[in-house]
């Protein structure tokens, strides 16, 4: 279940910019991103695609063949100018899939050993308003050997907060975590979402990391950009069907209405109603849901007695049968509130009901999931 989270943000409009054409024998990557400094924008991918090699370019741990970065107006590299600014003169915070702590250091003396690089007229963040954030207070006088996993990750995060970066940089945090330890997890970075004005730049290939964090997407794809866009567009852009495979669907931030009796929420999306199993939090708390295109069927009726509580009034706008050899079709629909929501079904569906892009149907969605 996911934790109640805000996707406002105050930054003013500044972008990363990023030009990077980078070769080696068997690999190469052409990238030309143009990225919002607020937020959470997350590069997704198969391994090997490029996601990590773009990462660390903008950090300036690859080596340009041509190309510049930029972020927020300060120009960090480019080719043309020869300028270069090295990594650790760089603005940014970087945590990798291992968290590297000082094994013979506390958690605190690690967390310091970011904060006392920075002088205290410049750190954006307070000590203890990290390691609130983080849930890490009890674990000062720790070890790193004493933590779990997924503690030594938080560590390894408030450490590179406490440098007071323009920029944060995160690669797979999670990769080493097994599911339960993920979803322990995950509400911390929804922290650092909400709470905290700072763009993270975060490298993953699961899918509910990118649906439960995103607000802006990068596709890769053997060293290009197949696509990047808000995350309401990319998930639910039919393209894609091939990248996101049974897990393509859409994305819906929502708010508490009302708990109802039988253990059912009310949830409510541009008005829109949805029903979801479970009392899920208190009344106005945000919550991102996600529907997978495999959980919506459709009717040309309203149906009078069914089991879906959550039946919406649509409209097809596109149809893809690229998936004819699995004998399905993904059925892109409006919502009345211009919406969009996916539906994979049976071409022999399609066929008998005779859908066509234009026409008016009832959605029945079978789930809604809260990733």
């Amino acid at each position: 279940m996911s934790m109640p989270v805000s996707r406002s943000v105050s930054r003013s409009s500044s972008y990363i910019t990023a030009e990077l054409n980078i070769r080696y024998a068997d690999f190469s990557l052409d990238a030309n991103l143009t990225l919002p400094a607020q937020g959470i924008t997350v590069f997704f991918g198969h391994s090997g695609c490029g996601k990590t090699t773009c990462l660390r370019a903008i950090a300036g741990l690859e080596k340009l063949e041509q190309g510049k970065v930029s972020v927020a107006g300060d120009v960090w590299q480019c080719s043309d100018s020869q300028q270069f600014v090295p990594t650790y003169k760089r603005d940014l915070g970087y945590v990798f899939q291992e968290p590297g702590l000082f094994p013979h250091l506390t958690v605190e003396a690690n967390l310091q050993f970011g904060a006392k690089r920075i002088a205290v007229n410049k750190r954006h963040v307070s000590f203890d308003e990290v390691t609130e954030l983080l849930g890490i207070t009890p674990l000062l006088n720790r070890y790193p050997a004493q933590l779990s996993g997924g503690e030594k990750q938080r560590v390894a995060i408030g450490r590179a907060l406490l440098t007071s970066p323009k920029l944060l940089l995160m690669d797979e945090p999670l990769s080493a975590l097994d599911q339960a330890r993920k979803q322990e997890f995950l509400p911390y970075l929804e922290r650092l979402h909400s709470e905290l004005d700072l763009p993270i730049l975060y490298v993953t290939h699961s899918m509910q990391e990118l649906a439960r964090l995103a607000d802006h997407i990068v596709l890769f794809d053997k060293g290009s950009i197949l696509a990047s866009g808000s995350a309401y567009s990319i998930m639910s852009d039919p393209k894609f069907d091939a990248l996101f495979g049974d897990e393509i669907g859409s994305v819906f931030d929502t708010k508490v209405v009302a708990m109802h009796e039988n253990r059912m929420t009310e949830l409510g999306c541009d008005g829109l109603t949805i029903w979801a199993v479970g009392y899920i939090a208190e009344q106005g708390v945000t919550y991102r849901c996600r529907i997978l295109a495999s959980d919506v069927g459709l009717s040309l009726e309203e149906p009078k007695f069914s089991t879906v509580l959550n039946r919406f009034r649509a409209t097809i706008i596109d149809i893809q049968t690229t998936l004819a050899e699995d004998g399905q079709a993904l059925v892109v629909l409006a919502l009345e509130n211009q919406q969009r929501l996916l539906s994979k079904i049976t071409l022999k569906s399609l066929y008998e009901l005779n859908l066509t892009q234009g026409l008016k149907v009832w959605a029945l969605v079978k789930s809604v999931a809260l990733p």
